[in-house]
C-alpha cells in the first residue's frame, strides 16, 4: 500500500509536551496541524481550550495528556481531569497506565483505572478516544502484552508506546508485539523519539497506526524528498 502525503499526515499526532510551552508556542503549533492536516495536537490540558479556538473547523483533533507523565496519580483524578479536558473540547486523551499497579499484578487497580479515564471522556462526548500509554521502557514483555489486555478490557480505542518522559522510547519491536496483543481492530500508537520519516515508515510497517511526535513538520519534509520510500 501506498502511503501518500495526506494518509502519512493524518497518522501524526503533533506534539507538544514540553512544561515549558508558551501561548505562541501552541498557536504555531496548532497552524502547523492546520497547514500539514496533521491527524491531531498532542498537548496538556492547560492548553486545550486555546487548542481549540485555533483548530475550529480544520479537522485536526486535540488531544491532550492524562496522569502525564508517570501515571502514579488517583484513580479520581485522571477521571477528573479526563472529564475536564473532553468538556473543555479535546476528543482524545492519552493516558499513563499505573506503571507501579502492573508491575505488582494488581489487575483490578489497573483496569479500574483505565475504564475510570474511557467512562469519564465518554461521559462528555461518546465519541471521545482514549489511548493508554504502557510506557513500555519500564516493562518486560509479560507485562507488555497483560497492559494491553487490560486496555482492550478496559474499552480504550489504543494502546501507546511511551510518554517520551521516560528511559526508552518506541521501538519496532514493541510495535509489534503490542500490535499482535491486541489485534487489528485497536489502534497501537507508537511515541518516543520518533524524528525521521524512515522511523515512521519503520514504525507503521510494525503494526502502528498512529504516530506521536514533536518532529512531524520535519518528518513531512523529508518525506517529500524521499516520497518514492514511502510503501507498506
Amino acid at each position: 500500500m501506498e502511503i501518500t502525503k495526506n494518509k502519512l499526515a493524518g497518522m501524526i499526532d503533533h506534539t507538544l509536551l514540553k512544561p515549558a510551552a508558551t501561548r505562541e508556542d501552541i498557536i504555531a503549533l496548532c497552524a502547523q496541524a492546520r497547514e500539514y492536516n496533521f491527524a491531531a495536537v498532542c498537548i496538556n490540558p492547560f492548553w486545550v481550550p486555546l487548542a481549540c479556538e485555533q483548530l475550529v473547523g480544520s479537522g485536526v483533533a486535540v488531544c491532550t495528556v492524562i496522569g502525564f507523565p508517570l501515571g502514579a496519580t488517583s484513580t479520581a483524578a485522571k477521571a477528573a481531569e479526563a472529564g475536564r479536558a473532553v468538556r473543555d473540547g479535546a476528543g482524545e486523551v492519552d493516558v499513563v497506565i499505573n506503571i507501579g499497579a502492573l508491575k505488582e499484578r494488581c489487575e483490578d487497580i489497573v483496569l479500574g483505572d483505565i475504564r475510570a479515564v474511557v467512562e469519564a471522556a465518554r461521559g462528555q462526548n461518546p465519541d471521545a478516544i482514549t489511548k493508554v500509554i504502557i510506557e513500555t521502557c519500564y516493562l518486560n514483555r509479560e507485562e507488555k502484552i497483560l497492559a494491553c489486555r487490560l486496555a482492550a478490557r478496559a474499552g480504550a480505542q489504543f494502546v501507546k508506546t511511551s510518554t517520551g518522559f521516560g528511559t526508552g522510547g518506541a521501538t519496532e519491536e514493541d510495535v509489534a508485539l503490542l500490535r499482535a496483543t491486541v489485534g487489528p481492530d485497536m489502534g497501537v500508537k507508537a511515541s518516543g523519539g520518533i524524528k525521521t520519516a524512515g522511523q515512521v515508515l519503520a514504525m507503521l510497517k510494525a503494526g502502528a497506526s498512529r504516530i506521536g511526535a514533536s518532529a512531524g513538520v520535519d518528518i513531512m519534509k523529508e518525506w517529500k524528498e524521499s516520497a518514492c520510500c514511502f510503501t507498506k
